[in-house]
């Protein structure tokens, strides 16, 4: 009997629609990938839901699984844990600043630029993104001190 063998990308699908409420940091972690490597699948999920077709999640190469629930692809708004000014894009700001390592002034920026179009007052979002970049520029030419 010949077994059939699946791509990392299928096990991973499969995986994420058997299980939804899984971070995404923990899945790569489980199948050894990269957290942008979950992501990029996603964005895939989520292209082809907008384009109308249908998204199914492979798990051999004559079968298919029900579609990826919307949560998976674009989870629901909670205002305390997961605003959705911060979850555009298909990335939720906090995962690239972590996944990028990014300190607390740059991660700042990332996140005041990020939902500049999305909050409500976008000038005021991008002079904060402004100030926190111009401190960190001073920390890298020596001009300010880390406390």
């Amino acid at each position: 009997m010949v077994k059939k063998v699946r791509s990392t990308a299928q096990k991973v699908r499969t995986f994420m629609h058997d299980n939804p409420a899984m971070k995404v940091k923990d899945v790569a972690a489980k199948f050894g990938v990269s957290v942008q490597y979950i992501y990029g699948l996603r964005y895939l999920a989520r292209k082809k839901n907008d384009a109308g077709t249908p998204n199914k999640v492979e798990t051999s190469a004559t079968s298919t699984r029900d579609a990826i629930p919307d949560a998976l692809v674009t989870p629901p708004s909670d205002p305390v844990n997961h605003p959705a000014h911060y979850k555009v894009g298909g990335i939720e700001t906090i995962d690239f600043i972590e996944a990028k390592n990014l300190n607390y002034n740059l991660g700042n920026v990332i996140k005041y630029v990020t939902r500049s179009d999305h909050k409500g007052n976008k000038e005021q979002d991008l002079l904060k993104a402004a100030w926190y970049l111009q401190r960190e520029i001073e920390y890298a030419l020596g001009a300010r001190q880390r406390p």
